[in-house]
């Protein structure tokens, strides 16, 4: 298969992403073969992204990123030559995807995908992610990012939250808001409605966002 025409530009991110793999496999003692083990990517693709041949998709970098124990950042950006490397323990953090009506938050089967952040940059408590779909909270939080959530039931009003809604079968992102005695489900961006949460259409809060990043 022909290899793909990349600008200079990509070609110079495919440099660095090749360059980081080498060092991070060394640092970490393993090899392209336990890598692909690991994360199920053919030890082919996984050969070019370490031989320079093509650029890594992000799906791939996950669970690379996964199995290497580091952070997609740690991939795709270069690491300046004057900084000294601190040790940081990493905690493993669940992204939910659909959820299994009846099944505890973090069950298994309601995990999408997992990513790695240091420790010391996390609250106290269960920490889980939510990916973003949809414009509903933008400008705040852009469509496409990876929210982190602290495991709680209850948030101050005007706070953003992880809300369980359709049955417990949907988690959506929406800022709590009170009008009267009636709970409202805000979006921040005003293209779209407010979900009322009442006995026809109940809800009910698993925790509360802390930070975001945007995904590659």
């Amino acid at each position: 298969m022909a290899r793909p025409k990349y600008d200079e530009a990509t070609l110079e991110k495919i440099k660095v992403i090749k360059k980081n793999l080498q060092r991070l496999a060394k640092e970490n003692n393993t090899n392209q073969t336990e890598i692909s083990k690991k994360t199920g990517i053919p030890k082919s693709t996984i050969s070019d992204y370490f031989r320079g041949e093509t650029l890594i998709n992000p799906g791939n970098m996950y669970l690379i990123s996964e199995a290497l124990g580091v952070t997609t950042e740690d991939i795709y950006f270069e690491k300046p030559s004057n900084l000294i490397p601190i040790k940081s323990e990493l905690v493993k953090i669940p992204v939910l995807g659909e959820i299994a009506c009846g099944e505890p938050i973090l069950a298994d089967q309601n995990i999408e995908s997992y990513f790695y952040e240091p420790a010391e940059s996390l609250p106290n408590g269960e920490i889980f992610a939510l990916r973003t779909k949809g414009d509903s909270m933008e400008p705040t939080i852009p469509n496409g990012a990876i929210v982190l959530i602290r495991e709680q039931n209850e948030v101050e009003y005007g706070e953003i939250a992880a809300v369980l809604v359709n049955g417990d079968t949907e988690a959506t992102l929406k800022r709590i808001k009170k009008q009267g005695n009636t709970v409202l489900l805000m979006p921040d961006n005003p293209k779209h409605e407010p979900y009322i949460v009442d006995e026809q259409n109940p809800a009910r809060i698993i925790g509360k966002a802390i930070s975001f990043k945007v995904t590659l």
